[in-house]
């Protein structure tokens, strides 16, 4: 099984780590290619603007992974050009954190809350949860003050900072799941469970975890991408014509 893990960043900062935490909790038999965008793009996605500059580099990217691997991971919260991706990606599965932790939560209690770094993020993100069905179960999204570079770089800062809104969301938001809500939340799910009591999801354990379920999901049963109704891709008539999406912005290959 093989698993493309895309950073839409133009920094390989966290490269390094997403690499080290998959490959622990990987299935044995899978492996695992984490590339990050050319370093003149935004090096953070925590405007809407910057975000729509990376959505072609992501469809591109997974134009040209379509078929070759058999999972594609978009690697923020954001779920950025998630639809726009998976219109191209073959038989290749698309997923992102915010729709592969929601689904996880959904299975584990009947409320959950998310922890994000600005309240910058909450509208568009909450928007994505009522998209996906689980509306329902959002008991309240919490800030914790902290940007997509900030997380790693005080540890107990952050350490704090989670536990103490994942405390506030459980005891005055009726929470029974806390859902990490940025990739680079990553490193802190086991002290907050242990502190907490509840299931804390990991916005980067998520999302890979989920593509290994439905990769075994199309190998097994057979369950591949639809290519009808909304889900129909762009013809090849057009696509080999204007070869828009030919030139990946990255090497996809070792």
């Amino acid at each position: 099984m093989k698993i493309l893990w895309i950073n839409p960043i133009g920094t390989m900062a966290f490269d390094a780590d997403t690499t080290k935490i998959l490959s622990e909790i990987k299935r044995e038999e899978t492996t695992i290619k984490v590339v990050s965008l050319p370093p003149n793009r935004p090096l953070h996605l925590e405007y809407h603007s910057y975000e729509a500059m990376v959505v072609a580099d992501i469809v591109r990217i997974t134009y040209k992974a379509a078929n070759q691997y058999d999972a594609i991971v978009i690697g923020c919260f954001y779920d950025v050009g998630l639809r726009e991706a998976r219109e191209v990606s073959g038989t290749s599965m698309v997923v992102a954190p915010c729709q592969s932790a929601t689904a996880i939560a959904s299975n584990l209690g009947n409320s959950f809350s998310i922890l994000v770094g600005r309240a910058k993020w909450i509208p568009k993100m909450r928007e994505n949860v009522y998209l996906y069905g689980h509306g329902h179960r959002l008991a309240s999204m919490r800030s914790v003050d902290l940007g997509v570079h900030d997380f790693q770089a005080d540890i107990a800062r952050t350490s704090e900072r989670l536990i103490r809104e994942g405390r506030k969301a459980i005891e005055e938001d009726g929470a029974e799941v806390i859902i990490l809500g940025c990739t680079g939340e990553y490193g802190f799910y086991k002290i907050m469970q242990d502190t907490l009591g509840v299931p804390v999801i990991d916005a980067m354990l998520a999302p890979f975890k989920y593509a290994e379920f439905m990769v075994e999901l199309k190998d097994k049963i057979g369950w591949l991408p639809s290519r009808k109704g909304g889900s129909e891709p762009p013809p090849s008539s057009e696509t080999d014509l204007w070869r828009i999406f030919e030139d990946s912005p990255v090497d996809l290959y070792d």
